[in-house]
This record gives structure tokens, sequence and C-alpha cells, in this order.
């Protein structure tokens, strides 16, 4: 290995290998560190959901999209919270940087998918236009493909190798120090994810995780330890999008990805502290985190028994044993009769009674006058009514947002990918994307696939500026 390098990414997920890869197609020599014993990070455990706009997959479809719609969108569910010119940046290069993972071998087929694990094109959250392009053998093959663009373009893989520190010479960063060994380079790129895996440091910039309590889990990769928080503090640069995060509502009982944990029966209702239905129980989780935790007296999701003998096998939290363990135990509410579960709900009976009948008139029948439900199932290709909750014995599960999947906080950058000072000036040499780039993931998750389309998109430019700026 040598001693000297035009760019030096640390990290080896999405953000990094679409960095490493795109330098090297610029004829910068690069050199990668991946903490880990293998490649693809969170990127590679996730659905692959690349979220972009004008693309060849909507045009054949016959979809008409622009990066300006996307803007919009994506600027109104943030509450324009974001630096616009750096979202811009985003939203139209997006479109490109699929274009380029397609050039490069990412099969997405141009045909309409109703979920994450069909590859095509699908709804990513609460968009106008549909965005969510699902490729072949989801986020595993996203790494494959990028991972084989950065070997054959001469990228030098350092695994099982945690950088400790940047090197910050007079006026730039110079390289890095690994193994307490110094690695020099024109430029260095950050992308060692977030850092949901450290918790101390969740308490200290996503402190609204701790509301779910004990119940919180983690999805994303091990890697997830912050390293990029440590290098801020090191070269003083300025830390953005603290307090923002995604947490995914799950049941109480829930400890793994929902691939994993399976999901709740169709026919359920969700209810608050009043015992009224609140929301679409198929809402993107775009929104619905967020409505769910403005619910005075929290939120439960209510269903039958016919729900519960009806959901699939094969799972480890939501198939009928489970259910019927965490009823046993006292944990899930379960009665005899409505009235009976409002009470261990504490929730008026009369109006847990009058909503349940309510959706016994509607989406039995097909239609939700209320919450247009009907048109979200319809969307993820459920074309069959769904049963009545009429069966006795019923049940109440907590729900709750506890699942934690990715960080937002982390190095400001800007629309080049360098990342900032707390001046708001450019440090030379140093730049960073994905979760340890912040500014694009906000408020509010825009959908499936922001976080993988902010991996891959801002590596891609961090990676052609890094070669850039190296000193030849």
């Amino acid at each position: 290995m040598s001693d000297d390098w035009d760019v030096i990414v640390v990290g080896g997920g999405g953000a990094g290998l679409a960095a490493a890869a795109s330098a090297a197609e610029q004829g910068a020599s690069v050199l990668l560190f991946e903490s880990e014993t293998e490649l693809g990070g969170s990127t590679q455990l996730s659905a692959g959901l690349f979220t972009a706009a004008a693309t060849s997959v909507q045009r054949a479809l016959g979809i008409e999209d622009s990066a300006d719609r996307f803007f919009q969108h994506y600027m109104d569910l943030n509450h324009w919270m974001l630096k616009p010119g750096l979202v811009r940046t985003f939203c139209e290069q997006s479109g490109p940087t699929l274009e380029w993972l397609i050039g490069l071998g990412v099969e997405i087929p141009a045909r309409v998918s109703s979920n994450a694990h069909m590859p095509g094109l699908s709804q990513a959250g609460v968009e106008d236009v549909w965005r969510g392009h699902v490729p072949k053998d989801q986020g595993y093959g996203l790494v494959q493909v990028l991972e084989r663009a950065c070997r054959a373009r001469g990228v030098e893989v350092v695994m099982a190798t945690r950088v400790q520190s940047l090197i910050v010479g007079d006026d730039r960063i110079e390289g890095v120090i690994a193994d307490d060994v110094e690695v020099r380079a024109g430029a260095v790129v950050i992308a060692t994810g977030g850092f949901a895996q450290d918790r101390a440091l969740v308490e200290q910039y996503f402190p609204e995780a701790r509301s779910a309590g004990d119940s919180l889990f983690v999805v994303a990769a091990p890697g997830s330890r912050g390293d990029h928080l440590r290098f801020a503090e090191q070269v003083d640069s300025a830390v953005t999008g603290v307090g923002w995060g995604l947490l995914l509502p799950t049941a109480y009982f829930q400890r793994h990805h929902h691939w994993t944990s399976g999901f709740p029966p169709k026919s359920r209702v969700y209810i608050n502290g009043a015992g009224r239905r609140f929301m679409d129980e198929d809402a993107s989780y775009a929104v619905s985190t967020g409505i769910i935790e403005a619910q005075n007296g929290g939120a439960w999701a209510v269903f039958d028994e016919n729900a519960r003998l009806g959901l699939p096998s094969g799972y480890t939290d939501w198939i009928p044993e489970r259910v019927a363990a965490e009823a046993n135990a006292g944990r899930t509410l379960r009665a005899s009769t409505l009235a009976e579960l409002a009470a261990a709900m504490g929730v008026p009976a009369a109006a847990l009674e009058t909503t349940v009948a309510r959706w016994n008139t509607q989406l039995p029948h097909g239609s939700d006058d209320e919450f247009l439900r009907h048109r979200t199932l319809s969307n993820k290709g459920v074309t069959e009514p769904l049963d009545p909750i009429a069966r006795a014995p019923y049940y109440a599960v907590r729900l709750l947002p506890a699942e934690l999947v990715c960080t937002h906080a982390g190095l400001e950058i800007d629309a080049a990918a360098s990342v900032l000072d707390r001046t708001g000036a450019p440090i030379r040499g140093l730049f960073a994307a994905g979760e340890s780039g912040a500014g694009i993931l906000g408020l509010r998750y825009v959908g499936g696939g922001n976080a993988v389309a902010n991996a891959l998109t801002m590596g891609r430019i961090a990676g052609r500026n890094a070669a850039g700026a190296a000193p030849r």
C-alpha cells in the first residue's frame, strides 16, 4: 500500500463505494478503508430502494417527472428547513446517479412494483409521482455492482481497519491515521455512516429516540458508530441535522427489522387515547411516525381473533403464536368484548365500539371515506376487501416509533459535498456523504429510498469533487 493517494475514502457503505468508484473514474488513485469485515454498510441491509426523478424507468412507464417537482415536494415535506441549494443539487443529480448505476449493471425493470421487494417502480412515500426505484437483489445488489466498479477501476480496499483520525495540515486535510500509520492523500471523503449503534451519541444528537424506552432497537449496520462526529470535533466542522433521524413505528414487542419481525394484520385499526381511529393504517413512514407521536394517550393497533389466526408463519414477531404468548403474559391486551378491551386500554368504550363499527362498514366493502386507506392498499397491490373486525377475542397492541433506521446529524456539507467549518467555509480537501454528510436527510424522511439515494448521489458528487481537489 502506497503512502500517498489522490483520494482516501473512509467507509465502504453505499456512499463510500459510490465516492470511490466516482473518484477513480476521474483518474484518481483511491484508497478505501472499511472498519468492518465486509463492504456494504447499511445500504447492503436495505431494500436498495432509490428515490429519483426524471429517470428512464419512469419515462418507460409513461410517467412525466422533473427535478423541479421532486425539489418542491422534498422541501415542502421538510417545512423548508433545509438549504434549498443543497437539496436542489440532490434532486437534480438523483436521476443521473440512477442512470449511472444502471450503466454499471444495476437492474431496475420498467414495471410497477407494489412493494420494496419487487424490482420496478414503487410509491416511495407521499409523493405525487412515484419515485421509488427498486433494484434487483435489493441493497445487496447495489453494493455488489458498486464493489465491482471500484475494483475494475483500481480502487484499493483495506478491510477491518478503523480510521482513528484525520491529518490536519496548515490549510487543508492531508490524509488519515489508521492503525497508528499516517497515510497521506490530496483529499479525504468521510462516509462512515451514522451513529445509531452508539447509545451515548443517540442520546446527544437524536434524543427523540429515548421516547421508545426499552423498546428501542437498531437496524443500522454495526459500523454506524458515529466516527464522523468524532472527526467533526477534530477539525471543528459545523454539525447539522441534530434532533433528526428515522424512527419507524412498530409494535412494542418487535426487536428486528420488519422483514424479520413480520407485519401486523391487514384488518386492524389504529386507536388513540380518545378511543378513535386517527390515520390510514398503511400510511407511509414518511408521515406515519409523526402522526402517531402526535396522539394524546399514545396509540394502539386493535384487531380480532380472525386477524391473529390469519398472520402468516415464517416471521419472529407478527405470528399467531407470538401474539397469543404476549397476550398470555398480559403485555398484549385481550378481551372478549370491545367494551372490556377499551377498559383495559383506558379509552372510552363508546368511542372504540363506534370506531370499529364504522370501520366495519367501510374497508370490508372496499372504501374508507375518512382516511382513504383503500387507495393506499390498492397502491400496495391489495385488491380484495379486508375482513371485518368482529370475532372475539379482541386484541390491542401498543404502537410506538422504536425501530431506529438512520440518523440525520452529521458534518454540514455544501452542494459540492465539501465539509463546512463553523463559519460556513469549506474545509479544503475534506468531503462527506451519506449519513456522515448532513443536510439532505431532514426533519421528515421523504420515503423509502431517501437514505440510499442520498448516500449514492452525494457519494458520487463527493468522489468526483475530491478527485478534482487533489493536488496532482
